[in-house]
């Protein structure tokens, strides 16, 4: 028997943390099993303990050169030939069973080329215990003395469990005894079974630490098989004939003569309500010790598929999944019974999986049902190697892919140990014959990527709050419930009792022989009255006794009440107290967390203050250095314009002397050209009435009187032009003089004087090529262009993304309320009133001029809106270094004819003048633009 461990206290549960931020690597381990013939070509080689190389054998050449190419491959450790099953259990299979015992999942599956010893290094032989039995040693050793009674855990159709109470659990027993068995004994065979005591020696045996002690525990075991994708259970009792066995030596249903064969009942996969997957309807037996889990695990595996192959004489043909599920149960506060709550019982699973190995039928030549089953373990592979690929690669690239789990029956199955629900473990078993080469180098790849494959870490389940120890302390009461009653003599047991009532009934003197044959007989009577008064007086003595052993049991029994009854008042003021005390300590918390929470709100809101003020006192240290710097500016702006006021006026004044002088001269010269032009004139009219007579004479004399008059009153309206745009420069100059001492917005308009023209008198002529001056119409808006941008209105910005930002000094100022956009847009549109395009395009003389087109925004009847293009400015930029065409062309007519013209006034010192008028707050007419090109002449 094994001795309980010193309890402990029970730790508190850890705060369940996300599966994401802990992970571990699937490990995978290498076993490798000896060579058949011990001549035979290896193809593998043992380099260290965590490392292998394979070896292309002699007829395999790796590579076009002809060079053998050597591969190594790493795992979490290597097992060699000579490694023994107990050293393979403590490395691979030891971890998983001990996380089992403490409610926490396993999976651990073989892997390899069909004939490595998959099913020999999970199963085993006689003395030499594969992982299965040990697996199952170590659990029984561990949860033993701590068992519950058979029948009082019971599992439910749902993956659940069930707990019933001791009196339902006891006619659970009667009823499952008294059932006739539906499985008959075989007869006897001639190859007996092995038993558990011949897998595994007694000094191997092992046992976990820290089991809990206040629970109980259930072991249920079941056995299934995946044959050819389909899931049969091998522990459910059907009817067997001795004579003609169920299946075949070909592993195909055998019918009996005039009887109907019912073929096993495939069984289906379901979710329970925390998305676990299960067998629906799958037998699990309650086993209670490693024996009969044994037993039940050997009578599922003579159900197993296996046949004769080509490379192994017993091929497994299905997949074999034994499970074994372990129910904990905790003790109620009495330490007797266990909790009838079933959401208290803590279920854990470990699954030992054996795989079918992998085949080429070229190598097998598997034919009918072998080759049909060697294809469906081939397929259920893949999709196993498939699922590992989409899970590496979802985890290496951060991808989200989904898992094909349903694709196969094994992959559908383990899908939740993948997801985090326990620790997986693979054993890669391989063959070192150089045969087995290319299949053990796939298999040596499809290992690697499992290694890379991360499982998230499962969690520690919550234990029961009651007080440790209570198993303990409910044995220690007893012992000391029959000590006591030892010591004062009375009866211990019931059996001690009736010992004690037999011994007395012997020491009664025996009764004489009471038949009386002679009335006179005066001895047979005095004698059975003297025995019967000897039996008379020992039985009030028994009485006497008995009721002193009563009275004494009784005292006892009533100390013992008004003890247990003290106790419990104690127990009811401790309890009292203890709820005051914990009043108290909620009542302290609840003022702490509200407090904390407070101290929380307040460290914000001062943490928000101080941004604040931060951000307050670089606004205002901004600003104040926003202030100075305008109020420098401002200073300048001040000097400088009482500058430019000075200067101003010498300007007006020199300018109007300068333009009174060209006018008079401009008129004289004019008034010169004329006579000059009369006097020649006169002079050809003279010689032709000489040549040709006095008719063509009068004709061409008239004709140059016309053309006299012509030219005299275009002179005449060219210098009225000219000395009304003189007058215009000069009230402009004198505003901007005066500007400062009346207010822009505050200033009347002047009225504008109407400039003489001939156009008026007469149809109009058909427009010049080059613009005049003066507008021929009324103008489109009656404000200023740049009060379009200066305005309260708010405008669509349209500026596309291939402009270029040129850093004029003219620039559009369409406020902080415009809404810039590279496209058109409705939406944009709809909350402006004002539109302009910027466009921009290379002139003649390779520069970049913009054009703002301008319009105003409206809603159209059918709800949209519309715009209408009103305005066009042109900014453009030229090289101060040379002479323009403008400059040049005006240079030229005025050395040809000696006439000023119209387009003299474009040179440096004048446009620079203009440049000054043209800023904010001109009275200049809303229509007038500058041009520099010659008006042309008419001839």
């Amino acid at each position: 028997m094994i001795r309980p461990t010193k309890h402990k206290t029970p730790r508190r549960p850890a705060p369940k943390k996300p599966s994401s931020n802990q992970k571990d690597p699937v490990g995978v381990y290498c076993r490798v099993r000896p060579l058949g013939v011990e001549d035979e070509e290896c193809c593998i080689e043992v380099i260290s303990n965590t490392t292998i190389q394979l070896h292309a054998p002699d007829g395999l050449k790796a590579n076009r050169n002809g060079e053998f190419k050597e591969t190594q491959y790493s795992f979490k450790k290597v097992f060699c030939i000579k490694t023994s099953q107990m050293e393979l259990f403590q490395d691979v299979a030891k971890p998983l069973v001990d996380d089992l015992i403490h409610s926490k999942n396993g999976l651990l599956f073989t892997y390899g080329v069909t004939g490595s010893g998959k099913t020999f290094t999970m199963t085993g032989s006689p003395g030499q215990g594969g992982l299965l039995p040990r697996s199952l040693d170590m659990i029984f050793n561990s949860v033993g003395p701590y068992q519950a009674k058979r029948f009082v855990l019971k599992t439910d159709d749902k993956n659940g469990m069930e707990v019933q109470n001791q009196v339902d659990a006891l006619l659970e027993r009667q009823k499952r005894e008294n059932q006739p068995t539906v499985v008959p004994k075989t007869p006897s065979r001639q190859r007996l079974d092995p038993e558990f005591a011949d897998m595994i020696n007694p000094e191997e045996a092992c046992r976990a630490d820290g089991v809990d002690e206040d629970s109980s525990y259930s072991v249920f075991v079941s056995y299934i098989e995946i044959y050819n994708n389909y899931i049969y259970d091998l522990l459910e009792e059907a009817p067997y004939d001795p004579i003609k066995p169920k299946w075949n030596g070909g592993g195909t249903p055998q019918r009996q003569p005039n009887q109907e064969f019912i073929p096993p009942q495939s069984k289906l996969l379901r979710e329970d309500q925390n998305h676990n997957m299960y067998v629906a309807g799958c037998t699990e037996v309650e086993v209670k010790s490693t024996e009969e889990a044994f037993e039940v695990f050997w009578r599922g595996q003579k159900k197993r598929r296996i046949a004769n192959t080509q490379l192994n004489r017993e091929s497994s043909r299905s997949h074999s999944v034994f499970i074994i599920k372990l129910a904990q149960a905790p003790l109620d506060a009495d330490g007797d019974n266990i909790l009838q709550d079933k959401n208290q019982v803590s279920v854990s699973q470990l699954c030992l999986v054996d795989l079918a190995g992998s085949e080429r039928t070229s190598r097998t030549r598997a034919e009918g049902n072998r080759l049909r089953e060697a294809g469906n373990i081939n397929q259920s592979l893949m999709t196993l190697r498939t699922c590992i690929e989409v899970l590496r690669e979802n985890q290496m690239c951060g991808t989200n892919k989904m898992v094909p789990y349903r694709d196969s029956k094994v992959t559908h199955l383990f899908k939740n140990y993948f997801d985090g629900e326990g620790k997986v473990r693979m054993v890669v078993c391989v063959n070192p014959k150089a045969d087995d080469y290319e299949e053990t180098m796939l298999v040596m790849r499809f290992a690697e990527m499992t290694q890379e494959v991360e499982v998230a870490r499962p969690v520690d389940r919550p234990i029961c709050g009651l007080a440790a120890g209570r198993r303990q302390k409910n044995q220690a009461f007893k012992d000391e419930l029959s000590r006591r009653l030892e010591e004062r003599g009375g009866p211990v047991n019931t059996e001690s009792t009736q010992s004690v009532m037999h011994q007395l009934l012997q020491n009664l003197p025996p009764l004489p022989a009471s038949e009386i044959t002679d009335p006179h007989d005066d001895i047979t009577l005095p004698r059975l009255i003297e025995v019967l008064e000897k039996r008379h007086k020992i039985r009030q003595m028994m009485t006497q006794e008995y009721n002193r052993a009563a009275d004494m049991l009784k005292s006892m029994l009533q100390e013992l009440d008004s003890s247990l009854v003290s106790k419990e008042n104690l127990i009811q003021d401790q309890r009292g107290q203890l709820g005051e005390k914990d009043k108290t300590l909620h009542s302290q918390k609840t003022e702490i967390d509200r407090l904390e929470k407070k101290s929380k709100m307040l460290e914000y809101k001062i943490e928000i203050l101080q941004k604040t003020t931060n951000i307050y006192e670089d606004d205002k240290r901004t600003l104040q250095q926003e202030l100075e710097s305008r109020e420098q500016r401002l200073q300048r702006e001040q000097t400088e314009k009482r500058r430019m006021e000075q200067r101003m006026q010498g300007m007006v004044q020199d300018t109007k002397n300068k333009w009174e002088k060209e006018c008079v001269s401009s008129l004289e010269e004019g008034l010169s050209v004329v006579q000059d032009t009369k006097h020649k004139w006169e002079k050809e009219c003279v010689s032709s009435l000489e040549e040709e007579g006095l008719s063509v004479v009068q004709d061409t004399k008239h004709k140059w009187e016309k053309e006299c008059e012509r030219r005299v009153c275009a002179k005449q309206l060219e210098m009225q032009n000219k000395l009304w745009v003189k007058d215009e420069k000069l009230k402009q100059l004198k505003a901007i003089v005066t500007e400062s001492k009346t207010p822009s917005d505050l200033r009347p308009a002047p009225d504008k004087p109407q400039r003489p023209s001939r156009e008026r008198d007469r149809v109009p002529a058909k427009r010049s090529a080059s613009p005049s001056p003066v507008p021929t119409g009324p103008p489109v808006r009656a404000v200023h262009r740049r009060s379009h941008s200066a305005g309260g209105e708010r405008w669509v910005d349209h500026k596309p993304s291939s402009n270029v930002e040129l850093d004029t000094v003219m620039q559009p100022i369409l406020g902080s309320n415009a809404i810039k956009v590279s496209a058109p847009s409705e939406k944009a549109l709809a909350k402006c009133d004002k539109y302009m395009l910027t466009h921009q395009d290379v002139a003649s003389d390779g520069e970049i001029q913009t054009k703002l087109i301008k319009g105003e925004v409206f809603k159209t009847r059918g709800g949209g809106q519309a715009v209408q293009f009103t305005d066009i400015e042109t900014l453009r930029q030229e090289l101060p270094t040379g002479p323009s065409r403008k400059r040049r062309s005006s240079e030229g007519n005025t050395a040809q004819g000696g006439d000023r013209m119209e387009g003299d006034w474009t040179d440096v010192e004048t446009r620079c003048s203009m440049a000054v008028e043209m800023r904010a707050g001109s009275n200049l007419g809303p229509g007038y633009q500058h041009h520099g090109h010659q008006k042309r002449r008419k001839p």
